[in-house]
């Protein structure tokens, strides 16, 4: 349960006679309604309240959604207030009266007020009786998102009124408050319907004829008392709450994290000091690499990287583990820049950077470069499975390129890292590249402020830590089983 659903099951116990507990002294709702009947009758021997405003309509049995306790009354509000609307805002109005400040839906929120921008128009005498607060009143919005939006008037002075602004006066004090936290749960549980479509509303009609469970005035005060308890607790809980969903969103993505920093400094899998270490493991790809060489496939070059300074090293790795930088391990392809004139239909995928996601290539918004262009752009085909990443923007993404995106070529600002040997587990690269190690030096290391761009010459020179083989293995199960518990 979320907290307004909370704040609307406090509220329904309270209309409903559960929230506080009745007493048979109370004088009973019947001749409260008694009283304030007797008040208007004498507001219109004064002339104050016209004849027809002691009419209600009678209330319908189906009208009553539940039963109340015995001595509280079914009442409408018009049986309890004397209502009055603002006056009307236009640009006419301004050529009588006097300037007053007046209150707009704009200004009223539910129990409170946002007075710091007021606005001023011309009201008479007359209209100043008639469209105004006074202290005690219950304000309520008619038109809008806002509609049934209330609060009751608690300033020393009046204030004139808007005319989508119903003003509620109480025929005998200390009903406000009840009825403000009927109004409230009526509307927070979608049974404050509204007239009209295109700008929504609570008409006077429908407002004075809201059928209210009305208790003895004693019991009022007691139920208002509880939820005045009871709703800075609720404020309190849904705080927490918020708090806990947050924390809930973000608890996988952090724990994944935590995961992967685990396995690249790893901590993950236990080490078995009988397998091959790293070290044994490059001179094995450094072989592969000088038969490359010998069939033309590589350059002499890349047999070679740059030695490994011991201020590049950022955290210890375990014994049988070695740093190797990038460029050692595989080969970094850029992209093609295709003229975005010469796209067509259908033809071969050009793979962008909106292509590159979290972990995965998306065949999204794809675009195509004919087929009889190939040998413009054969040296930007792709392969399947080929491990791609973004150089501008959110740098550092990686996803391997799925079968099924076959043909396609390179974009620029797409960089393609191409694995020299399959004596490397390309997953545990590709889980490296996703760690928040590797993402936050990439970040750090790109340049520019609006969008970041990432060099390849870094990225080639970055240096990862390489577990042996079989430990490769390893933490990429760990991983991928404890990814999938995490769902």
């Amino acid at each position: 349960m979320n907290a307004q659903q909370l704040r609307n099951s406090i509220l329904q116990q309270a209309i409903q006679g559960k929230l506080v507990p009745q007493d048979p002294t109370d004088e009973p709702a019947s001749v409260l309604l008694q009283r304030i009947r007797k008040e208007k009758e004498r507001l219109v021997k004064e002339g104050q309240l016209k004849k027809k405003d002691l009419k209600s309509k009678p209330i319908e049995e189906d009208e009553i959604p539940f039963e109340i306790p015995e001595n509280w009354e079914w009442c409408r509000i018009e049986d309890l207030f004397i209502h009055a609307s603002g006056k009307q805002q236009s640009s006419s109005s301004n050529g009588k009266g006097t300037p007053q400040k007046f209150i707009t839906t704009s200004n009223l929120y539910w129990g409170r007020f946002v007075l710091d921008k007021v606005k001023v128009m011309n009201f008479t005498e007359e209209e100043i009786k008639t469209c105004s607060a006074t202290k005690g009143d219950l304000l309520v919005c008619e038109g809008g998102a806002g509609y049934g939006r209330s609060a009751i008037w608690d300033k020393d002075y009046d204030i004139c009124l808007q005319n989508h602004v119903h003003r509620l006066r109480p025929v005998i004090d200390g009903i406000c408050e009840y009825v403000y936290h009927f109004i409230y749960y009526l509307k927070e549980s979608n049974q404050l319907m509204s007239v009209g479509t295109a700008m929504p509303g609570l008409s006077a009609n429908r407002l004075k004829g809201l059928v209210v469970p009305i208790p003895p005035l004693a019991e009022q005060r007691r139920i208002v008392a509880k939820i005045e308890v009871l709703m800075p607790l609720v404020e309190r809980y849904g705080k927490a709450q918020d708090e806990l969903d947050k924390l809930n969103e973000s608890l996988p993505a952090r724990l994944r994290q935590s995961i992967l920093q685990e396995a690249i400094q790893g901590r993950l899998v236990s080490q078995d000091p009988k397998e091959e270490p790293a070290s044994e493991l490059l001179k094995r790809i450094r072989k592969e690499k000088e038969q490359l060489v010998k069939e033309g496939k590589l350059k002499k070059k890349d047999l070679e990287s740059k030695p490994i300074e011991e201020d590049e090293i950022p955290f210890e790795i375990p014994k049988g583990w070695e740093w190797v930088r990038i460029d050692y391990l595989m080969e970094l392809l850029n992209g093609y820049s295709f003229e975005s004139n010469k796209y067509v239909a259908q033809g071969i995928r050009v793979i962008r950077i909106t292509n590159v996601q979290d972990g995965y290539i998306i065949d999204k918004q794809p675009k195509y470069y004919p087929k009889d262009s190939i040998s413009e752009i054969s040296g930007f085909i792709l392969r399947e499975n080929d491990l791609l990443m973004s150089l501008t923007g959110n740098v550092g993404r990686v996803g391997f390129l799925q079968k099924e995106l076959l043909p396609a070529a390179l974009n620029q600002r797409v960089a393609c890292l191409r694995f020299y040997s399959d004596l490397i587990i390309k997953t545990y690269v590709f889980y490296y590249f996703q760690s928040t190690f590797f993402l936050q030096v990439c970040y750090a290391s790109s340049k520019g402020m609006a969008q970041k761009n990432m060099s390849t010459e870094w990225l080639k020179k970055h240096i990862i830590p390489l577990p042996p083989l079989s430990e490769q293995k390893r933490i990429v199960a760990k991983i991928e089983e404890l990814f999938g518990v995490l769902g």
